[in-house]
């Protein structure tokens, strides 16, 4: 993607620290994303999916202790793209999605835009 190529894509952050959260809506402005949404359970995630529109979520793998594998089967059912996000680098993704886009936390601008390039390319 060139340059200017996430500007306006809406974002919906699903991470349950708000410190982190707050980071990644600083870090996604920059870019020209917006960000539509964030949830911090996987139960406001599930009920928000249903009722946000979005163009790509950013999906932290671990929610205050449980896996987060229903909010990203629900987003692969709906064919949203989405990037997974984790302390545990890729070690810490279930492997039915490893073949999802990983951005390993502490975030870096970069590879957060790269993150999300290649989750918004066509297949």
């Amino acid at each position: 993607m060139t340059a200017g190529s996430l500007d306006n894509v809406r974002v919906f952050v699903v991470e349950d620290e708000a410190l982190v959260t707050m980071l990644l809506e600083d870090m996604l402005e920059m870019m020209g994303c917006v960000v539509v949404g964030t949830a911090s359970t996987i139960e406001q995630a599930l009920a928000k999916i249903a009722s946000a529109p979005f163009d790509i979520a950013i999906l932290d793998v671990n929610l205050n202790g449980a896996l987060s594998i229903d909010v990203a089967q629900k987003l692969r059912d709906m064919r949203v793209p989405f990037v997974l996000s984790t302390g545990y680098g890729r070690s810490g993704v279930p492997a039915a999605y490893h073949d999802a886009p990983v951005v390993a936390k502490p975030f870096h601008l970069h590879e957060l835009s790269q993150a999300l390039a290649a989750a918004l390319k066509p297949a």
